[in-house]
């Protein structure tokens, strides 16, 4: 928690143009339209609250999809989610005519949810329901279908493609402190489903089997993990775009510095990710000064790197 509190601080503070404590002071509780207090009231509080948001959300939502398909480079591209979310975006645009942010987010995540919603569907339906090995196999080809589509009506529309490609580096700039209000009831029943979720991924973490002689119900745990990734990454994913490495990174530190217990685990990959989120979003306007990096960009420029070293690090990774 100290480092989301010392993250969020230096997220507020730094930048291209840096700013005092007193100014911060000034304009977070005192604005009076001074160059300082738009700054703070207008352009990095919004995007700071939408990082951590969004972290919260992306970390949790990693934890429970390395749990339920118990493979270590789970991610929201694994189950469809982010390709769904990307079609329901340009979907918006090329069949609809939306133009609006606010009109088209919503659109994306209708999208995430109907991927989810089927990929559990299409896994529960196998000989076997939703196992691990299923729900993976059925999220790849949902990735490959929902992206496919969404190519095609890229093609055949100019505003969608510059919709999309602006969408999909995967960005907290620019997202009105109001839409990022409107999204967190999603995130916050997304976070208490994950809460529900984790005793039962504890059982199911030892074998179906066990679980099942533990009393636990698979598919209804199964059903309700689903349900909090959906809504989690669903909305994180509309709002900020598909940014990876968050979930994934944050689940195996925390993992590795709380051990097995999924409880543990999903707290822990939240705030990690939050953290994460926030740094890289500060980082990225650091170096590019006056200009700046997305979050995407720069979480897929150190987290790749971070992530093999975790790979390397076998008791980091065993699930």
């Amino acid at each position: 928690m100290s480092g989301l509190v010392l993250a969020v601080m230096l997220s507020i503070a730094l930048g291209a143009e840096p700013l005092s404590p007193g100014e911060i002071w000034h304009g977070l509780w005192h604005a009076s339209g001074s160059e300082g207090d738009v700054i703070v009231r207008s352009l990095r509080l919004p995007r700071t609250v939408t990082a951590v948001v969004a972290g919260l959300a992306l970390g949790a939502a990693g934890a429970l999809m390395q749990g339920h398909t118990r493979n270590p480079i789970a991610d929201p591209v694994v189950l469809g989610i982010s390709a769904g979310a990307g079609m329901g975006v340009v979907a918006s645009i090329f069949l609809v005519g939306v133009t609006g942010l606010y009109g088209y987010v919503w659109f994306g995540f209708l999208g995430a949810a109907l991927a989810g919603a089927g990929v559990y569907a299409v896994g529960a339906l196998t000989r076997g329901g939703a196992t691990p090995v299923t729900l993976a196999l059925a999220g790849a080809s949902a990735h490959a279908l929902f992206t496919a589509l969404t190519a095609g009506m890229v093609l055949f529309d100019r505003q969608a493609l510059e919709t999309y490609r602006f969408w999909t580096v995967g960005s907290v700039s620019g997202q009105p402190l109001e839409l990022t209000v409107k999204a967190l009831p999603f995130i916050v029943v997304g976070l208490v489903v994950a809460a529900l979720n984790t005793p039962g991924l504890n059982a199911l973490s030892l074998g179906e089997d066990v679980a099942r002689s533990l009393g636990v119900r698979v598919g209804l745990n199964r059903a309700l993990g689903m349900t909090a990734v959906t809504l989690l990454t669903g909305t994180a994913v509309a709002v900020c775009g598909p940014i990876g490495f968050v979930g994934l990174v944050g689940t195996h530190i925390a993992r590795y510095l709380s051990g097995p217990d999924y409880r543990w685990i999903t707290a822990q990959a939240a705030l990690i990710g939050a953290v994460l989120m926030v740094a890289a979003d500060t980082l990225g306007r650091l170096v590019a000064r006056p200009g700046e990096l997305q979050v995407g960009i720069v979480l897929a420029l150190i987290g790749a790197p971070v992530f093999i070293q975790l790979v390397r690090r076998r008791g980091a990774v065993r699930i």
